[in-house]
């Protein structure tokens, strides 16, 4: 089965354990000391932090490559009355005009990703804003799991943005491993 594929049942059928329906507390602060602007959520499912921040007055976008969960995020939105705008594609392959977002998030997508990384890297410096932010948090690469987890050469991907902050952790959820949140800045 394709991940793809998976993923569409997986919406479909349960509800995802990574799906806790609350923004994470790292974008929570974040958010709570940053303007609000236009943002960008990449692998959003069903939609949670782009519903959060259009609440916090950001014009929210989210994209995620399982249409359920798309489907899933825009009746979220309704039934929460937030204006939100949410698309199913590739995130290697979608199109937005350059520097389209003060904020890009990923909370989760790139740790799936077992292609594209370079051209996901590309795209994110192309959309960014001068000024912007783009939050990354993934589970790191664990040799058991393979093709799964940011690794520290990825890291060099980003380089046309600026590390600001890092922060190492675990995840919590059924399965403890290490994780990293990443706080990159395009400077303008």
């Amino acid at each position: 089965m394709a991940k793809k594929e998976f993923f569409n049942l997986w919406y479909s059928t349960r509800r995802p354990q990574w799906d806790t329906g609350q923004s994470p507390p790292l974008l929570l602060e974040f958010i709570a000391n940053h303007p609000p602007g236009r943002a960008l959520d990449l692998g959003c499912g069903t939609g949670t932090n782009v519903i959060t921040l259009a609440k916090m007055g950001w014009e929210g976008v989210g994209v995620d490559f399982a249409k359920q969960a798309i489907v899933q995020a825009r009746q979220k939105a309704r039934a929460e009355s937030v204006k939100a705008q949410f698309r199913a594609g590739d995130v290697t392959r979608i199109r937005f005009p350059p520097q389209s977002f003060d904020l890009i998030l990923d909370w989760g997508c790139f740790q799936g990703m077992e292609a594209g990384r370079e051209i996901y890297a590309q795209r994110i410096s192309r959309w960014l804003a001068p000024g912007g932010w783009f939050l990354l948090y993934s589970l790191k690469y664990q040799p058991d799991i393979k093709e799964f987890g940011i690794r520290e050469e990825d890291l060099s991907l980003f380089a046309a943005l600026k590390l600001i902050r890092r922060y190492d952790g675990f995840n919590e959820g059924p399965v403890t491993r290490p994780s990293m949140w990443l706080e990159f800045f395009k400077e303008p």
